[in-house]
Protein backbone atom coordinates (compact mmCIF):
# COMPACT_ATOMS: atom_id res chain seq x y z
CA UNK A 1 0.00 0.00 0.00
CA UNK A 2 1.13 3.35 -0.98
CA UNK A 3 -1.81 5.40 -0.36
CA UNK A 4 -5.26 4.71 0.73
CA UNK A 5 -7.40 6.94 -2.20
CA UNK A 6 -10.26 4.33 -2.73
CA UNK A 7 -10.90 0.85 -1.65
CA UNK A 8 -11.12 -0.11 -5.47
CA UNK A 9 -7.44 0.25 -5.22
CA UNK A 10 -6.77 -1.87 -2.73
CA UNK A 11 -6.09 -5.81 -3.71
CA UNK A 12 -8.31 -9.00 -2.08
CA UNK A 13 -5.60 -9.77 -0.13
CA UNK A 14 -5.02 -6.25 0.94
CA UNK A 15 -8.27 -5.74 2.85
CA UNK A 16 -7.90 -9.17 4.35
CA UNK A 17 -4.38 -7.82 5.63
CA UNK A 18 -5.97 -4.85 6.97
CA UNK A 19 -8.94 -6.73 8.45
CA UNK A 20 -6.61 -9.43 10.19
CA UNK A 21 -4.28 -6.50 11.64
CA UNK A 22 -7.77 -4.56 12.87
CA UNK A 23 -8.60 -7.65 14.88
CA UNK A 24 -4.75 -7.68 16.57
CA UNK A 25 -5.03 -4.28 17.09
CA UNK A 26 -8.17 -4.38 19.00
CA UNK A 27 -7.87 -7.69 20.92
CA UNK A 28 -4.07 -6.38 22.23
CA UNK A 29 -3.45 -2.83 21.39
CA UNK A 30 -0.33 -2.70 24.20
CA UNK A 31 1.91 -4.79 21.73
CA UNK A 32 1.75 -1.91 19.14
CA UNK A 33 2.09 1.19 21.63
CA UNK A 34 5.37 2.43 19.58
CA UNK A 35 4.93 1.17 16.33
CA UNK A 36 4.52 4.62 14.67
CA UNK A 37 6.87 6.24 17.29
CA UNK A 38 8.61 9.50 15.94
CA UNK A 39 5.89 9.55 12.90
CA UNK A 40 3.44 12.57 12.29
CA UNK A 41 0.07 12.35 10.92
CA UNK A 42 -0.77 15.73 9.29
CA UNK A 43 -4.77 15.63 9.18
CA UNK A 44 -6.05 18.25 6.78
CA UNK A 45 -10.21 19.35 7.58
CA UNK A 46 -12.17 21.33 4.81
CA UNK A 47 -15.20 19.55 6.55
CA UNK A 48 -16.08 19.23 10.14
CA UNK A 49 -15.83 16.14 11.82
CA UNK A 50 -16.27 14.06 14.99
CA UNK A 51 -15.45 10.29 14.47
CA UNK A 52 -12.97 10.71 11.57
CA UNK A 53 -10.94 13.60 13.68
CA UNK A 54 -10.90 12.07 17.34
CA UNK A 55 -10.43 8.63 15.66
CA UNK A 56 -7.21 9.31 13.89
CA UNK A 57 -5.98 11.62 16.31
CA UNK A 58 -6.08 8.94 19.13
CA UNK A 59 -5.13 6.68 17.02
CA UNK A 60 -1.56 8.22 16.05
CA UNK A 61 -1.32 8.57 19.76
CA UNK A 62 -2.21 5.29 20.94
CA UNK A 63 0.51 3.61 17.86
CA UNK A 64 3.58 5.92 19.86
CA UNK A 65 2.90 9.00 16.76
CA UNK A 66 1.46 12.48 17.05
CA UNK A 67 -1.39 14.05 14.92
CA UNK A 68 -1.44 18.18 13.99
CA UNK A 69 -4.30 19.17 12.80
CA UNK A 70 -4.67 21.22 10.01
CA UNK A 71 -8.25 23.20 9.12
CA UNK A 72 -9.07 24.85 6.30
CA UNK A 73 -8.27 28.49 8.08
CA UNK A 74 -4.21 26.97 9.45
CA UNK A 75 -3.03 26.62 5.64
CA UNK A 76 -3.04 28.09 2.41
CA UNK A 77 -4.51 25.15 0.48
CA UNK A 78 -7.28 26.89 -1.63
CA UNK A 79 -6.65 30.42 -1.21
CA UNK A 80 -4.52 30.52 -3.44
CA UNK A 81 -1.51 28.18 -2.57
CA UNK A 82 -1.72 25.12 -5.36
CA UNK A 83 -2.25 21.41 -4.03
CA UNK A 84 0.83 21.00 -5.66
CA UNK A 85 2.75 22.89 -3.78
CA UNK A 86 1.08 22.08 -0.36
CA UNK A 87 2.20 18.26 -1.11
CA UNK A 88 5.62 19.19 -1.80
CA UNK A 89 5.90 21.30 1.28
CA UNK A 90 3.86 18.58 3.68
CA UNK A 91 6.07 16.19 2.20
CA UNK A 92 9.08 17.65 3.84
CA UNK A 93 7.58 17.77 7.37
CA UNK A 94 5.51 14.83 7.91
CA UNK A 95 5.14 11.30 7.50
CA UNK A 96 1.92 10.74 6.04
CA UNK A 97 -1.46 12.96 5.16
CA UNK A 98 -4.97 12.24 5.99
CA UNK A 99 -7.47 14.77 3.91
CA UNK A 100 -11.41 15.62 4.90
CA UNK A 101 -12.32 17.26 1.30
CA UNK A 102 -14.97 18.40 -0.85
CA UNK A 103 -13.57 17.38 -4.32
CA UNK A 104 -11.90 13.76 -4.77
CA UNK A 105 -9.29 15.11 -7.57
CA UNK A 106 -7.83 16.92 -4.32
CA UNK A 107 -6.99 13.69 -2.92
CA UNK A 108 -5.96 12.61 -6.05
CA UNK A 109 -3.56 15.83 -6.64
CA UNK A 110 -2.45 15.40 -3.20
CA UNK A 111 -0.88 11.89 -3.84
CA UNK A 112 0.49 12.62 -6.77
CA UNK A 113 3.05 15.76 -6.09
CA UNK A 114 3.40 14.86 -2.63
CA UNK A 115 6.31 11.70 -1.64
CA UNK A 116 4.59 9.99 1.66
CA UNK A 117 1.19 8.51 2.02
CA UNK A 118 -2.28 10.25 1.37
CA UNK A 119 -5.09 8.63 3.39
CA UNK A 120 -8.56 9.92 2.15
CA UNK A 121 -10.88 10.52 5.57
CA UNK A 122 -13.75 11.54 3.10
CA UNK A 123 -14.59 13.47 0.01
CA UNK A 124 -17.42 14.23 -1.93
CA UNK A 125 -17.04 10.68 -4.01
CA UNK A 126 -15.70 8.41 -1.51
CA UNK A 127 -15.34 7.29 2.01
CA UNK A 128 -13.12 4.46 2.05
CA UNK A 129 -11.88 4.65 5.84
CA UNK A 130 -15.93 4.02 7.08
CA UNK A 131 -16.24 1.47 3.79
CA UNK A 132 -13.68 -0.41 5.58
CA UNK A 133 -14.65 -0.21 8.78
CA UNK A 134 -18.14 -1.20 7.82
CA UNK A 135 -17.00 -4.38 6.42
CA UNK A 136 -14.81 -4.93 9.45
CA UNK A 137 -17.73 -5.05 11.42
CA UNK A 138 -19.89 -6.86 9.83
CA UNK A 139 -17.31 -9.66 10.07
CA UNK A 140 -17.23 -8.85 13.49
CA UNK A 141 -20.78 -10.15 13.93
CA UNK A 142 -20.61 -12.88 11.31
CA UNK A 143 -17.61 -14.17 11.32
CA UNK A 144 -17.69 -15.20 7.26
CA UNK A 145 -18.12 -12.32 4.43
CA UNK A 146 -18.55 -14.36 2.06
CA UNK A 147 -22.14 -15.07 0.51
CA UNK A 148 -23.62 -12.34 2.88
CA UNK A 149 -25.79 -9.57 1.93
CA UNK A 150 -25.63 -5.67 2.87
CA UNK A 151 -28.60 -3.60 1.94
CA UNK A 152 -28.29 0.44 1.70
CA UNK A 153 -31.65 2.21 1.62
CA UNK A 154 -30.77 6.06 1.19
CA UNK A 155 -28.98 8.53 -0.92
CA UNK A 156 -26.08 7.04 -3.95
CA UNK A 157 -23.43 9.19 -2.10
CA UNK A 158 -20.23 8.58 -1.29
CA UNK A 159 -20.88 6.11 1.76
CA UNK A 160 -22.66 3.90 -0.86
CA UNK A 161 -19.79 4.31 -3.26
CA UNK A 162 -17.71 2.85 -0.90
CA UNK A 163 -19.57 0.27 0.30
CA UNK A 164 -20.23 -1.19 -3.07
CA UNK A 165 -16.09 -1.44 -3.74
CA UNK A 166 -15.86 -2.44 -0.30
CA UNK A 167 -18.48 -5.68 -1.13
CA UNK A 168 -17.07 -6.02 -3.85
CA UNK A 169 -13.51 -6.54 -2.18
CA UNK A 170 -14.59 -9.09 0.65
CA UNK A 171 -17.30 -11.30 -1.43
CA UNK A 172 -20.19 -9.54 0.09
CA UNK A 173 -23.38 -8.83 -1.68
CA UNK A 174 -24.13 -5.33 -1.90
CA UNK A 175 -27.63 -3.86 -3.06
CA UNK A 176 -28.10 -0.30 -3.07
CA UNK A 177 -31.94 0.89 -3.21
CA UNK A 178 -32.43 4.53 -4.28
CA UNK A 179 -34.88 7.23 -5.29
CA UNK A 180 -34.83 8.09 -9.50
CA UNK A 181 -32.08 10.43 -9.97
CA UNK A 182 -30.11 9.66 -6.89
CA UNK A 183 -28.62 6.44 -7.03
CA UNK A 184 -24.85 5.70 -7.84
CA UNK A 185 -22.56 6.72 -9.92
CA UNK A 186 -22.43 5.15 -12.97
CA UNK A 187 -18.33 4.82 -13.36
CA UNK A 188 -18.23 4.20 -9.23
CA UNK A 189 -21.13 0.97 -10.06
CA UNK A 190 -18.99 -0.24 -13.21
CA UNK A 191 -15.40 -0.38 -10.93
CA UNK A 192 -17.06 -1.75 -8.63
CA UNK A 193 -18.57 -5.21 -10.29
CA UNK A 194 -15.04 -5.24 -12.41
CA UNK A 195 -13.46 -5.34 -8.48
CA UNK A 196 -16.40 -8.03 -7.74
CA UNK A 197 -15.08 -10.32 -10.59
CA UNK A 198 -12.38 -11.46 -8.32
CA UNK A 199 -15.13 -12.66 -5.29
CA UNK A 200 -18.45 -13.47 -6.78
CA UNK A 201 -20.03 -10.50 -5.10
CA UNK A 202 -23.07 -9.37 -6.75
CA UNK A 203 -23.85 -6.05 -6.82
CA UNK A 204 -27.61 -3.93 -7.30
CA UNK A 205 -28.97 -0.93 -7.50
CA UNK A 206 -32.87 -0.44 -7.20
CA UNK A 207 -35.46 1.71 -6.30
CA UNK A 208 -37.62 -0.17 -3.95
CA UNK A 209 -36.04 -0.52 -0.31
CA UNK A 210 -37.80 -3.75 0.15
CA UNK A 211 -36.70 -5.05 -2.75
CA UNK A 212 -33.29 -4.60 -1.55
CA UNK A 213 -33.36 -5.47 1.97
CA UNK A 214 -34.97 -8.87 1.28
CA UNK A 215 -32.64 -11.45 3.17
CA UNK A 216 -30.18 -8.86 3.81
CA UNK A 217 -27.87 -9.36 6.69
CA UNK A 218 -27.20 -6.09 7.29
CA UNK A 219 -29.59 -2.75 6.32
CA UNK A 220 -27.57 0.27 6.61
CA UNK A 221 -28.58 4.28 5.66
CA UNK A 222 -27.05 7.11 5.95
CA UNK A 223 -28.30 10.96 6.48
CA UNK A 224 -30.68 11.79 3.47
CA UNK A 225 -28.73 15.51 2.98
CA UNK A 226 -25.03 15.48 3.22
CA UNK A 227 -22.52 17.99 4.10
CA UNK A 228 -22.39 20.83 1.62
CA UNK A 229 -26.22 19.93 0.42
CA UNK A 230 -27.74 21.96 2.88
CA UNK A 231 -29.79 24.25 0.66
CA UNK A 232 -31.06 20.92 -0.86
CA UNK A 233 -32.09 19.52 2.36
CA UNK A 234 -36.25 20.47 2.19
CA UNK A 235 -36.58 18.96 -1.37
CA UNK A 236 -34.91 16.11 -0.54
CA UNK A 237 -36.65 15.29 2.80
CA UNK A 238 -39.64 15.19 0.49
CA UNK A 239 -37.97 12.75 -1.85
CA UNK A 240 -36.69 10.16 0.33
CA UNK A 241 -39.72 9.76 2.32
CA UNK A 242 -40.58 5.88 1.64
CA UNK A 243 -37.21 5.44 2.29
CA UNK A 244 -36.87 5.32 5.70
CA UNK A 245 -35.08 2.40 7.89
CA UNK A 246 -38.15 1.18 10.72
CA UNK A 247 -39.13 -1.36 12.14
CA UNK A 248 -41.29 -2.80 9.21
CA UNK A 249 -38.66 -2.64 6.53
CA UNK A 250 -35.82 -4.05 8.94
CA UNK A 251 -38.46 -7.41 9.26
CA UNK A 252 -38.33 -7.65 5.28
CA UNK A 253 -34.13 -8.88 6.29
CA UNK A 254 -33.22 -11.64 8.05
CA UNK A 255 -33.93 -12.12 11.75
CA UNK A 256 -30.83 -11.97 12.91
CA UNK A 257 -30.26 -8.75 10.24
CA UNK A 258 -28.20 -5.80 12.30
CA UNK A 259 -28.95 -2.28 11.68
CA UNK A 260 -25.70 0.20 10.79
CA UNK A 261 -25.46 3.73 10.30
CA UNK A 262 -21.84 6.12 9.88
CA UNK A 263 -23.24 8.76 11.99
CA UNK A 264 -24.25 11.10 12.51
CA UNK A 265 -28.03 10.03 12.41
CA UNK A 266 -31.29 12.44 12.16
CA UNK A 267 -33.46 10.20 14.03
CA UNK A 268 -37.42 10.36 12.75
CA UNK A 269 -36.07 11.17 9.18
CA UNK A 270 -33.49 8.25 7.09
CA UNK A 271 -34.10 6.24 10.76
CA UNK A 272 -36.57 5.10 13.21
CA UNK A 273 -35.64 5.81 16.89
CA UNK A 274 -36.55 2.22 17.32
CA UNK A 275 -34.25 1.00 14.99
CA UNK A 276 -31.46 2.93 15.55
CA UNK A 277 -31.62 2.65 19.57
CA UNK A 278 -32.86 -1.29 19.05
CA UNK A 279 -31.40 -4.14 19.91
CA UNK A 280 -30.63 -4.82 16.10
CA UNK A 281 -28.30 -2.06 16.43
CA UNK A 282 -24.25 -2.04 15.59
CA UNK A 283 -23.91 1.63 14.72
CA UNK A 284 -21.56 2.36 18.03
CA UNK A 285 -19.57 -0.55 17.37
CA UNK A 286 -19.24 0.35 13.46
CA UNK A 287 -18.01 3.99 15.07
CA UNK A 288 -15.49 2.47 17.25
CA UNK A 289 -13.98 0.31 14.41
CA UNK A 290 -13.17 3.25 12.21
CA UNK A 291 -10.41 4.03 15.29
CA UNK A 292 -9.51 0.15 15.04
CA UNK A 293 -9.29 0.20 11.12
CA UNK A 294 -7.49 3.26 10.99
CA UNK A 295 -4.80 2.34 12.89
CA UNK A 296 -4.25 -0.78 10.85
CA UNK A 297 -4.51 1.64 7.53
CA UNK A 298 -1.48 3.90 9.45
CA UNK A 299 0.72 1.02 9.93
CA UNK A 300 0.15 -0.77 6.48
CA UNK A 301 1.28 2.90 4.97
CA UNK A 302 4.22 3.93 7.55
CA UNK A 303 5.41 0.54 8.73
Amino acid sequence: MDHLLTICDLTVAEVGGIFELTAELKAKPERFADALAGKTLGMIFQKSSTRTRVSFEVGMFQLGGAALFLSSNDIQLGRGETIADTAHVLSRYLDAVMIRTFDHQDVVDLAAFGTIPIINGLDDLLHPCQGLADLFTMKEVFGDLSGRKLAYVGDGNNVAHSLLMAGAKTGVDVSLAVPPNYGPQPEIVDAARDAASETGATLQVVTHPAEAVADADVVYTDVWASMGQEAERAKRLQVFQGYQVDAKLMSAAKTTAVFMHCLPAHRGEEVATDVIDGPASVVFDEAENRLHVQKAILLKLLT
